[in-house]
């Protein structure tokens, strides 16, 4: 019985997959810690030597561009958003691609703003492509969510899109003093600012 080999190592693994696990490794501990984050500690929890980082990175700053460069990927991201049934109602859609967007939008921030503050590597516009080679655009995922209604719509999918998304960067901005949930921010945008007849007001 043929012998299988073992996974490789940081140490001997190919260039581009020890990057992807090394950074994979630092992202939880960049937002955890920031830019003072030590490549020891990156290392340990890799489970390699600090060499191998050393290797693999020009030098810190290059590692700390990489987890940036890896927050603002859309992949994950798409992929929920077009995982999303269409055959419930838009309501039940929004809320849950705004939960996904949110997630999104915090994990973002939550590193670019870290690193920022700490003079970290200049932050990287989200402009490279999705690994699996979709639209790094997470816009045309939830423009497609409008599909079914279109016919009932007053703008078209692509413009409404761009509007949901603006409307979510604007209620979670840091330091809101009470920021909508998100089901609050899916009725605003689907019914306005007016109350139905005989619905209860909330003015909390």
């Amino acid at each position: 019985m043929a012998e299988t080999s073992p996974a490789p190592s940081g140490r001997d693994a190919a260039p581009d997959q020890a990057r992807a696990m090394i950074v994979a490794a630092a992202l939880p501990l960049v937002i955890e810690y920031g830019a003072s984050v030590s490549t020891a500690k990156i290392a340990r929890a890799a489970g390699i030597g600090e060499g191998t980082i050393l290797r693999a990175f020009a030098d810190k700053d290059a590692l700390l561009a990489a987890c940036i460069t890896e927050a603002v990927r859309p992949d994950g991201t798409l992929v929920h958003l077009e995982s999303i049934a269409l055959d419930q109602p838009l309501a039940a859609r929004l809320t849950e691609a705004a939960e996904v967007m949110r997630g999104y939008m915090t994990r973002i921030l939550a590193v670019t703003g870290i690193l920022a503050s700490a003079g970290g590597p200049e932050i990287p516009a989200p402009a490279n492509p999705a690994k699996d080679g979709r639209s790094p655009d997470p816009g045309t995922a939830l423009a497609a969510l409008f599909g079914p209604d279109q016919d009932s719509l007053r703008l078209a999918p692509e413009r409404l899109a761009d509007a949901f998304q603006m409307l979510l960067m604007s209620a979670g901005r840091p330091g809101a003093p009470d920021p909508l949930t998100t089901e609050e921010v899916v009725d605003l945008f689907l019914n306005g600012a007016f109350t139905i007849p005989g619905e209860a007001r909330d003015h909390k």
